[in-house]
């Protein structure tokens, strides 16, 4: 969208229309008829493409080759039909890149995601990332069902209803474990630090993305604690900051733990609030493809002066828009980053229509720090690490290192 979206998992991404056809081929025309092992034509598909890469047809043969094995010798009676197949071999295609974030969308799937876009869909309330082929929970949602059943940040995903899922993408995943609410689904975790998995089962529900909340602590402390960035974020996040400033606190923490993303736009702005004018927030790398789009603080938004520094607190969970905001925050020198290294996910998706029913999903670009940080390749490294509360005892007690310690450098 432009509102442009850091996409985290599959909510909500930007749109455009490019377009897109089935073949690879470039200067190359190929007219192919698909026969069976009876040497009689089938349904006589035609292909006739053109694209932008320098592929021969010596090269693409192979792919022709493997279809009439795999139509004359493939043991069962009912063989998958010629749609099916040509969906596959672009969703193989895809995966090529090895970029979990690029995806090929069946009617059946591009009809879900629009559904995720519209924001109000059944699920268990999980937002999900893969780090090293592996299935990962970004975070949990606040409130939602997998939060109540005990996931946790990090936690791996390794089997969806007794199917393994290595090398699975994000989009795959969602698609398996979103459903009807009310509806039970059985997950397998391995959480981190453990040897032996575990199986949890969920009862989805409706899902709804909760933004902000406010709070205020000993000391003139107030804490401003992000969920999400949507749309309405930026209002929200204003209220929010109004209040801070009715309140008569001069202390401000902004908890970001936890939060996968969202709008860029929302974190523009908010950013945007702390610092001048023209400053650097976040740059758009398309690499070779075309020149990099940077994105500046806007004018007249600022309403702090430079005597404000607020701690944000980061972990795993903090992912996509919540790390161009920490990041932003500081490297511009405006505020220290408390807790744990951030997700590392900071790459930009379209999604682009293939046919009226079908869609790719397409990282087009990576998101670099004001100090050029690749936020893809790696998360953000808190000034201060600390630790969350990891036993049981701790966890029951509500027990928080990682904010106490905020506090303490408020304090100072």
């Amino acid at each position: 969208m432009n509102i442009r979206k850091t996409l985290t998992l599959s909510t909500v991404v930007p749109l455009v229309v490019l377009a897109f056809v089935l073949g690879l081929l470039i200067r190359v025309s190929i007219s192919r008829s698909v026969t069976n092992s009876q040497g009689s034509s089938q349904s006589g598909i035609q292909v006739s493409v053109s694209a932008s890469s320098n592929i021969t047809n010596d090269q693409f043969s192979p792919f022709w080759r493997a279809w009439d094995i795999l139509d004359s010798k493939y043991v069962e009676a009912t063989s998958t039909s010629d749609q099916k197949k040509i969906y596959g071999a672009i969703k193989g295609l895809t995966a090529s890149y090895g970029d979990p974030y690029t995806v090929f969308f069946t009617p059946t799937e591009s009809k879900m995601f629009q559904e995720d876009i519209a924001g109000d869909f059944g699920g268990v309330g999980m937002e999900l990332g893969v780090k090293n082929g592996q299935l990962i929970v970004v975070s949990p949602i606040k409130g939602g069902p997998a939060e109540a059943a005990g996931v946790k940040t990090g936690d791996a995903i390794i089997m969806i209803e007794g199917s393994s899922t290595a090398d699975m993408s994000v989009d795959e995943a969602v698609s398996h474990i979103r459903g009807p609410k009310g509806t039970k689904i059985k997950l397998t975790f391995l959480q981190k630090g453990a040897t032996k998995p575990v199986d949890r089962t969920i009862i989805r529900d409706t899902i709804k993305i909760p933004t902000l909340d406010t709070d205020t602590l000993p000391g003139g402390i107030f804490v401003i604690k992000l969920y999400s960035f949507t749309a309405d974020s930026p209002l929200l996040f204003n209220d929010a900051l109004r209040k801070f400033i009715l309140s008569g606190n001069q202390k401000l923490i902004i908890d970001l733990r936890g939060n996968p993303g969202g709008y860029l736009e929302a974190a523009v702005d908010m950013a945007s609030r702390f610092l001048s004018s023209g400053k650097v927030i976040v740059t758009e790398d398309f690499g070779s493809s075309q020149s990099p789009n940077i994105f500046r603080s806007k004018l007249g938004y600022q309403v702090f002066t430079s005597n404000l520094h607020p701690i944000i607190l980061v972990d795993g969970g903090s992912a996509s828009a919540a790390e161009i905001l920490a990041g932003a925050l500081s490297e511009n020198g405006v505020a220290k980053l408390v807790g744990a290294k951030t997700f590392g996910k900071g790459s930009v998706q379209e999604l682009i229509p293939v046919t009226s029913d079908t869609s790719l999903k397409v990282t087009v670009a990576r998101w670099l720090t004001p100090n050029g940080h690749n936020l893809s390749h790696d998360g953000l490294d808190p000034d201060y690490p600390v630790s969350a509360a990891s036993s049981t005892t701790d966890i029951a007690a509500g027990k928080d290192p990682q904010m106490d310690k905020a506090v303490q450098l408020l304090n100072q």
